[in-house]
């Protein structure tokens, strides 16, 4: 049976997506051909804010992480120069079509956004001591290894569970999400659903909580996707899709085994009262080995609890069990990085992430001992 998620969610809109080769802007300069880009960050450069660049064709976050693997020699540029190199690249690897679905996916959201009315505009903008529970605060503010892990579990390796939300914001965005499901029924909108595998629940993004939600993987997430995830891309998080899921008896009952479209995977329960549900995971995996089989101890369920997250790689791949009765809703965060997709192009390796990957390499070193103490031996 394929699992394969990623495929079937290809077709969702995103601000950025993997960029691929076409028929874009190959006017890049013979000076920029010889400035190349680094292979590693420079962690210690402080990159511009594009916040301010409304027009871009690309997510603004997407500079900001790119810009630290531009050639020394450009660091301490203008930003317009900066901007101008980091652009004529991205356009040379994305194609005039992904650009125009780009803008009409824009021109979609803007649509939306002209017409709803929000009721809860507190949820806007990131107002974070309202938003999250001290101790979380707390431990982003501390930033370190140990901060982190002293709110967490690790229930099983590369998943980690905490208490993240409080209940007032849960309520606030239950009653926005239920008021812009409403507005859609009323109006007769079209809306585009989160993935082609539910078919309840809505993107978050599309009515205006985008900027909130890049607050929220920039200065929350990624802090923490840096400690725990840095081999798939963890530090330089630059586009998100964010979005909402509702199970049910009336609605979606469960969600197929899957891996998702994101580098990392933030995975929030809302509420309501509900039972059943459990996520259940069966090991991380790259492309090549997506419908691998499980290994005994790659097998984990857990419990969803409201106001408590779930954060663990994308390829990680997993499901949800049935609802059984209620109504529960999960908020969700696929958080992506660019330069790791482009980087992801050249590595013929995943054995830093991938456990078949990992597996195959341990094989091929114990039959190289063998050999060699056969050989010795003989």
């Amino acid at each position: 049976m394929s699992i394969d998620g990623s495929a079937e969610r290809r077709k969702q809109p995103t601000q950025t997506q993997t960029p691929s080769t076409g028929n874009g802007n190959c006017g890049i300069s013979s000076m920029s051909l010889a400035n190349r880009l680094r292979l590693n960050p420079n962690k210690e450069h402080k990159p511009d804010s594009y916040d301010d660049l409304h027009q871009l064709e690309f997510s603004p976050l997407l500079f900001s992480s790119l810009e630290r693997y531009l050639p020394p020699t450009m660091l301490n540029g203008s930003r317009d120069l900066k901007l101008q190199y980091m652009r004529d690249i991205l356009l040379r690897y994305s194609s005039e079509s992904e650009r125009t679905r780009v803008q009409r996916h824009r021109e979609y959201r803007q649509k939306i956004i002209s017409h709803y009315q929000p009721v809860h505009k507190e949820l806007y903008t990131m107002q974070a001591a309202q938003f999250f529970v001290p101790s979380f605060l707390k431990a982003i503010n501390e930033n370190t290894e140990d901060s982190f892990r002293s709110i967490m579990a690790e229930p099983a390796p590369g998943i980690y569970t905490f208490e993240m939300l409080q209940p007032y914001f849960c309520e606030l965005l239950l009653s926005e999400v239920e008021t812009f499901e409403r507005w859609v029924i009323e109006t007769n909108f079209r809306i585009m659903r989160p993935n082609t595998m539910n078919r309840y629940g809505c993107v978050l993004d599309d009515f205006g909580l985008e900027t909130m939600l890049d607050k929220l993987m920039e200065d929350f997430i990624r802090p923490m996707s840096r400690v725990f995830f840095p081999e798939v891309g963890g530090s330089t998080l630059d586009s998100h899709h964010g979005f909402v899921v509702e199970y049910g008896t009336d609605k979606d009952a469960e969600l197929g085994f899957h891996v998702d479209d994101s580098e990392v995977t933030l995975n929030v329960c809302l509420g309501k009262q509900f039972s059943g549900g459990e996520l259940f995971f069966r090991g991380i995996r790259c492309d090549k080995h997506v419908n691998s089989e499980t290994q005994s101890e790659e097998i984990f369920d857990y419990s969803h609890v409201p106001g408590h997250a779930v954060l663990h790689r994308g390829r990680h791949r997993h499901g949800a069990r049935a609802t059984t009765s209620g109504c529960r809703v999960n908020l969700l965060l696929w958080c992506r990085s660019s330069v790791f997709r482009e980087l992801k192009k050249y590595q013929k390796d995943s054995s830093n992430w991938c456990g078949e990957c990992q597996r195959e390499k341990k094989e091929r070193q114990r039959q190289s001992i063998a050999a060699t103490k056969l050989v010795v031996k003989i």
